[in-house]
């Protein structure tokens, strides 16, 4: 029996998310930040495929699992520009691009230790003020802060 050398090196999915054009350095921390780890259902992750866009880049297979606009936003963190195609019935039936938002809520935390977001139980507010260069601006202290540097709630 012939084999196809074209063959996709990983089975397809009839249902769920792939997040594709993940930097292969990010590869294991979108799987973190998405707590991958705990999912009940079969999630596959493979890294450092060939990519014309990227060089290499990673690729992950979440059977059953659509993402919340909450978790788009924590994926907008760490790995903006990734892909999102959502599959049903083994097609991709919607293909968006993550974006870091304008807003990002509740998602990082304020390197200013003085910001009231670290002394009192509320949510973090941070303005993205320069999307290209990842700078974000707290909206309660002000201070602005590399997007790469800050930690996640």
């Amino acid at each position: 029996m012939a084999t196809n050398k074209k063959e996709r090196l990983v089975a397809a999915i009839e249902n769920g998310t792939v997040i594709d054009h993940i930097p292969s350095e990010k590869t294991y921390e979108v799987a973190n930040i998405l707590d991958l780890q705990n999912l009940k259902t079969v999630v596959t992750i493979g890294y450092n495929y060939l990519s014309k866009k990227l060089g290499r880049k990673g690729i992950i297979k979440i059977e059953n699992k659509f993402f919340t606009d909450e978790e788009i936003s924590r994926l907008s963190v760490v790995a903006p520009n990734v892909v999102l195609n959502i599959i049903k019935n083994y097609e991709v039936v919607e293909k968006k691009t993550v974006e870091t938002p304008d807003e990002i809520r509740g998602v990082i935390k304020c390197n200013n230790p003085k910001c009231i977001t670290n002394n009192e139980p509320m949510k973090t507010v941070f303005n993205v003020i320069d999307k290209e260069n990842g700078t974000v601006r707290c909206h309660y202290c002000d201070m602005e802060q590399d997007i790469s540097k800050v930690k996640l709630v």
